[in-house]
């Protein structure tokens, strides 16, 4: 079935990666706990298993990237038992939920959760040299008390580790919906809707966004030859002010969202602030 999806979606403009198996999990053995268990699936079947179909996909499409998830049980900050994927263009993929969050909990600041996941999940892509993209997360109550404090810091992680993530999900209505029936972004999921740059031209030394300041800063070192960044900015009443430092300069306009580029000289040393106008301004 692989073989058939990569044929018929290679080179298509709109697919980045194939997802070879969501959320993958195996049966426990008797006496076994989850994470001895999740390790044992991880190990001998999963690995084999995505290395089986890498094999099988690269004979109909050598580009594409694979994207491999370890177990669920790694939202516990339980590190992976996966092995090496052989392929160059594998994407480890993980999903970033809270058991106790998803049964409707509040997220709890003192438990060290968010730390905990995102000691686990590094672990394995730096041993492999492997990009990491959150293919899911977000939580089932959003306007608890101690959700906007969640917001904030799952960002911050996030940015510090992540190539992108995805946010569960986009639906109109409760639950885990990023907006009601309106339309209207549900409590603190405004939070996941930051500027950012879906592609750099170089070699990323920093990347921030401040939510309170509504302020995003790239700083890159620009690649050897010419070639743009792309900024992609949210809708905004207010309106982004894009701004560089160092021997680059903005392409276009996106006042009120959209996406902008910044050309940079060779090999520059180049900062680029967004700032929402008005009060953030």
């Amino acid at each position: 079935m692989w073989q058939v999806l990569a044929e018929r979606f290679r080179g298509h403009p709109a697919v980045i990666g194939y997802d070879l198996i969501n959320e993958p999990m195996g049966e426990l053995r008797e006496g076994e706990d989850l994470p001895a268990a999740a390790r044992r699936i991880e190990a001998q079947h999963l690995t084999p298993m995505y290395n089986r179909l890498a094999r099988a996909i690269r004979a109909k499409d050598r580009d594409t990237w694979l994207f491999v998830e370890p177990t669920p049980i790694v939202g516990e900050g339980v590190p992976t038992g996966l092995g090496r994927i052989e392929d160059s263009r594998t994407v480890y993929a993980p999903h970033f939920y809270n058991t106790a969050m998803e049964a409707g909990a509040d997220y709890d600041p003192s438990a060290g959760w968010i730390e905990a996941y995102e000691a686990a999940v590094t672990a394995y892509p730096a041993r492999h040299r492997m990009p990491v993209v959150v293919g899911e997360w977000g939580p089932l109550n959003n306007s608890l008390p101690n959700m906007g404090r969640f917001y904030r810091e799952a960002v911050a992680s996030l940015n510090r580790y992540s190539s992108g993530w995805a946010g569960y999900v986009w639906c109109y209505g409760g639950g885990y919906c990023a907006v009601d029936e309106h339309g209207r972004f549900r409590t603190n999921k405004e939070r996941t809707a930051t500027p950012y740059a879906p592609a750099v031209a170089g070699t990323v030394r920093s990347d921030t966004y401040d939510a309170e300041g509504r302020s995003y800063r790239l700083a890159y070192r620009a690649a050897p030859r010419p070639a743009v960044t792309e900024l992609s900015l949210p809708p905004s009443a207010r309106g982004w002010r894009v701004r560089v430092t160092g021997p680059a300069r903005v392409l276009g306009r996106a006042p009120h969202g959209g996406r902008v580029t910044v050309l940079a000289w060779p090999g520059a040393e180049v900062v680029v602030t967004v700032r929402e106008a008005g009060s953030h301004g």
